[in-house]
């Protein structure tokens, strides 16, 4: 019986020791998602390993002689020492090519509504590997430009695919690393990706490319060059387009305690901006925000040339919910970050939402406490500001790798949640040492229901002198009316103290005015009614008439009050023109949908019976 064992034994195919020790390491302990593997020598930082017998994914972030430290983005109970890990050679990488678009992954881009339907469960099964792109589905391909003895180089547009009806022509780049000289395209037909669709050759080696192009997440995408970006991100909410306006390609922090409306800033910018890509990444945040998100967007519909069509189409989801693997969270960034860039590769305006890097902060802060490294600021690791720029500054408008000649842009808007809305808190401070706008929210407004909770004191754009150029072409008069609305929200500011110490009888006939205005802009202008169908976006030539009409008024009315050196008071006017001040806060209730030219018409109208009515009240 022995001697048939042992020979059963030797019949066993072997793992070679120089196979084993190249492939394999060990588990020598583990902390949560922490993970340190022994017999490790021969992998590289950042690389992709698979810890335990259940193949969990994780990824190398440090090296000490032959033992690795591994953060894993998945449950490691059950992980015990001696169990075998994995070296693939390979960086934590996301699968990039058609199919991508009304997609929802977790952190490391995996598909949820796949791994539904293979696990049955509503769970994500632990080591599951779900390739991101379903292989199977044909795409219809067209070559473009490009025959066989053509020179290819990386970025190179050389087919296309149909997406959908919404994003339209999914173009097929050459891999940014990748050139050669093509030995065979394929002819206009349908593939799936698996199939080699182009074959190149160089200095005598030949490589095959498909539909589909595989990049490291924490690698930026290569560009030819980037550019000042001088074109905004309107995003349908009149106190950040009038006031804060951010352009294709800035970044943008959105920090607020909870319940100031952060999740609802980023969705309208998802559902309303004019984006051509929408990438929102839930970074730690509630489940329910997601599935709310997952629930909206295919109702919510956009008019294309004269159909609807669903914004889901334009979106992919990265969701990594509050419940899952704190370590993902990370990953879950970068991996948002290289969908976009890869959209942008293809010369489109893609806007990026991140909430909420405080989480993603959170988690870094966990990994650097197992790693024993010594804290900083509030307990968060010293590279914290390193890593907040490093992700922030992947954003741009540039000129892309390749032919043809195309440029595209990233817009990052990260939502920040500081404790208690304590904006000294160490993850804002340095995201506001690193962003270009900062659109503030402040818990008191929202606790009156003003929304966007936007507070106009602290909040800033450093891109009005760029826009300068896009506003004097579009709307000459702007620049003009959002200065002098900023002028008056500041002087009520000022006068409000007064008010309250001496009442408003004590004040001149101008000042009663500004504070009459101030109230009109900060309650019809700057709040909106996200709900409603009237304003839950509103135009860009919607906002300026409505500044338009106010600020004509208050110009009017203050200039009633100063030729007659005070002989018609506030109190006159308001009396003699109650039904026009009605008018000016019933000027948001018009819907963009009547068409502009109607809209236009409608406040064109007012502003001529508004300088009527004064001409004759001086008469």
């Amino acid at each position: 019986m022995a001697g048939a064992l042992s020979n059963a034994k030797e019949n066993l195919a072997k793992i070679k020791d120089a196979e084993r020790e190249s492939e394999f390491g060990y588990v020598y302990g583990v902390s949560g998602p922490v993970v340190i593997a022994e017999q490790m020598s021969g992998c590289a930082m950042y690389e992709l390993v698979r810890v335990g017998h259940e193949e969990l994914v994780g990824e190398v972030i440090r090296i000490d002689s032959d033992k690795a430290t591994i953060q894993v983005y998945e449950e490691t109970s059950g992980v015990t020492v001696g169990d075998p890990v994995l070296k693939t050679g390979k960086p934590l990488s996301v699968e990039l090519g058609p199919g991508l678009m009304s997609n929802i992954y977790d952190g490391i881009q995996r598909p949820l509504r796949s791994i539904r339907e293979i696990s049955g469960s509503i769970y994500i099964p632990r080591g599951i590997a779900t390739p991101a792109l379903d292989k199977d589905i044909s795409w219809d391909f067209d070559p473009l430009n490009f025959k066989v003895g053509d020179h290819i180089t990386g970025g190179d547009i050389f087919g296309r695919v149909y997406e959908n009806s919404l994003v339209n022509i999914h173009n097929i780049m050459l891999s940014p690393k990748a050139l050669g000289t093509i030995t065979h395209i394929a002819q206009k037909g349908s593939y799936t990706l698996k199939d080699v669709v182009l074959e190149t050759e160089f200095e005598g080696q030949k490589s095959e490319h498909t539909l589909m192009q595989i990049w490291p997440v924490r690698s930026p995408r290569p560009v030819t060059e980037k550019l000042s970006a001088n074109y905004p991100l309107l995003t349908g909410q009149r106190v950040l387009d009038a006031l804060f306006p951010c352009v294709q390609g800035g970044t943008t922090a959105i920090p607020g305690a909870f319940g100031c409306g952060k999740t609802v800033i980023s969705q309208s910018l998802s559902k309303y901006s004019n984006s051509d890509i929408i990438i929102y990444v839930g970074c730690g945040e509630r489940g329910n925000e997601m599935a709310e998100v997952l629930m909206d967007f295919p109702e919510l519909s956009i008019n294309i040339e004269g159909r609807q069509e669903s914004i889901m189409k334009r979106t992919t989801l990265v969701a990594n919910t509050s419940n899952m693997p704190v370590a993902a969270r990370e990953a879950s960034i970068y991996t948002g970050i290289t969908l976009s860039e890869y959209f942008r590769d293809q010369g489109k305006n893609v806007a990026m939402m991140a909430d909420s890097t405080s989480r993603w902060a959170e988690a870094l802060r966990e990994i650097s406490g197992r790693l024993a490294e010594m804290p900083a600021d509030s307990g968060y690791p010293a590279y914290l500001g390193a890593r907040l720029a490093s992700f922030y500054e992947r954003a741009g408008k540039v000129t892309c790798l390749g032919n043809p000649k195309r440029d595209g842009s990233v817009t990052v808007v990260g939502a920040v949640s500081p404790p208690g809305g304590d904006f000294s808190d160490p993850v804002t401070s340095a995201t506001l040492g690193i962003v270009q706008v900062f659109w503030g929210l402040d818990k008191k407004l929202a606790q009156r229901k003003h929304f966007p909770s936007v507070n106009w004191s602290l909040s800033y754009s450093k891109y009005l002198k760029v826009l300068e150029s896009f506003y004097e072409s579009s709307e000459p008069d702007f620049i003009a009316l959002r200065d002098k609305t900023k002028e008056i929200l500041q002087k009520e500011e000022d006068l409000s103290e007064i008010v309250q110490l001496v009442g408003k009888s004590a004040l001149g006939e101008a000042d009663k005015i500004t504070l009459e205005i101030a109230k009109i802009i900060k309650d019809d202008f700057l709040q909106q009614n996200g709900y409603s169908t009237y304003d839950r976006y509103c135009p860009f030539y919607k906002t300026t008439w409505l500044l338009k009409n106010m600020i004509g008024f208050y110009n009017a009315a203050t200039h009633a009050v100063e030729v007659t050196n005070n002989e018609i008071t506030w109190a006159k006017i308001r009396e003699s023109m109650n039904d026009l001040i009605y008018k000016l806060s019933s000027m948001k209730f018009e819907d963009p949908a009547e068409g502009e030219a109607a809209l236009r018409e409608r406040y064109q109208q007012l502003q001529t019976e508004i300088q009527e009515r004064f001409r004759q009240l001086l008469e």
